[in-house]
């Protein structure tokens, strides 16, 4: 297909196929598309749906946003994971705030230069609320035209990532630039699936090259395995007579970065001279079931402690300290494992009860 007609297939499916009524796509602004394009990285719709409401009910504006404490963002966040995307989130917003009076730039080269947006994030932000013309290359978009050109090779490699900007720039028409964009990601979330694509109703199926040769599901190729290496942590639930349990602000940058979490120990050998910074006097632990967390790069084997402590004679002080609450948690940054462990710590203290 020429590029007309490619762009023509797509844009008269999307009329009567793409989908119409998510919450970003209600209300459209440069804010609300940014995001849910943010939220949508490397994170399923189905997921998002909910967490995209709660934050532009928290924070409907990129100035609510730039306003916002750090925790309360990330407290918006919690369980979406990858948390520099929230980092960056917030940083951005200071920086429209601050330096662009409020208003996202109205270029891709502009939008790039913000904490967080690349390329294809920038396109989707310029065609969807700016109908701005420019290309995107999403993780479905990258399936579609990969298929379409049967390019091979992984798209995480330069060379194979240029060859599908190529593509993606030569089809991407100069009208109703915002429905392509959308109708593509659609495409590519609902016809073009990874491992069961439905070929008999895509409007490009006639000039597909995998389609042809039978080899569908044979592109993009995946990412070479590894095998994760493994890593080991203990994490002390250091519990109070008030059932508040100890937890950290860890470093902004690095692993969970800048959420709450229980400390980290090499052994328990190392409790003693942690509660006595603290000033806490141990009365007894108890060993919890382990946790495990995959990471992108490694897996995390947690080896989670129940550490009752007396408390009366400390007051907490340090910067970055706190002590949580668990009948009244206050508002911070949590990863998914931290909430895990919380949850086995208080079904732990209701086991002791009763």
């Amino acid at each position: 297909m020429n590029p007309e007609r490619f762009s023509s297939a797509v844009l008269n499916w999307y009329d009567i196929h793409g989908r119409k009524d998510l919450p970003w796509q209600q209300n459209i602004t440069p804010y609300r598309v940014w995001v849910s394009e943010i939220m949508l990285q490397q994170t399923q719709v189905s997921t998002v749906l909910g967490y995209f409401d709660r934050f532009m009910q928290a924070l409907p504006d990129v100035q609510a946003l730039a306003a916002a404490s750090e925790d309360e963002v990330l407290h918006l966040w919690t369980g979406l994971g990858y948390y520099s995307r929230a980092r960056n989130l917030h940083k951005t917003a200071k920086i429209v705030v601050t330096e662009h009076n409020g208003e996202f730039p109205r270029s891709v080269e502009a939008l790039v230069v913000l904490p967080g947006i690349g390329r294809s994030t920038a396109g989707a932000i310029a065609s969807l609320s700016m109908n701005i013309r420019a290309p995107i290359l999403d993780g479905n978009v990258k399936r579609v035209l990969a298929r379409y050109s049967a390019q091979s090779g992984y798209p995480g490699e330069p060379a194979v990532a240029r060859a599908l900007w190529d593509v993606a720039e030569r089809y991407t028409p100069h009208i109703r630039v915002g429905n392509y964009t959308q109708a593509m990601m659609d495409l590519g979330a609902t016809l073009c699936t990874r491992s069961k694509p439905t070929c008999l109703l895509c409007p490009l199926k006639e000039g597909c090259q995998a389609h042809r040769l039978g080899r569908e599901t044979d592109f993009p190729e995946p990412k070479p395995r590894k095998t994760l290496p493994q890593k080991r942590t203990l994490m002390p639930l250091i519990i109070n007579d008030d059932n508040a349990i100890l937890l950290h602000r860890r470093p902004s940058s690095g692993l969970w970065g800048g959420l709450w979490s229980p400390p980290e120990l090499d052994t328990v050998d190392q409790l003693g001279a942690l509660t006595e910074r603290h000033s806490l006097i141990m009365e007894q632990r108890q060993a919890l079931p382990g946790l495990t967390h995959t990471f992108s790069h490694f897996q995390l084997n947690i080896e989670p402690w129940l550490i009752h402590v007396d408390s009366r004679n400390q007051s907490m002080t340090e910067p970055d300290w706190l002590w949580y609450n668990l009948a009244n948690p206050p508002r911070l940054g949590l990863a998914a494992p931290v909430k895990k462990l919380l949850k086995r710590a208080e079904e732990a203290l209701k086991g002791e009860t009763v």
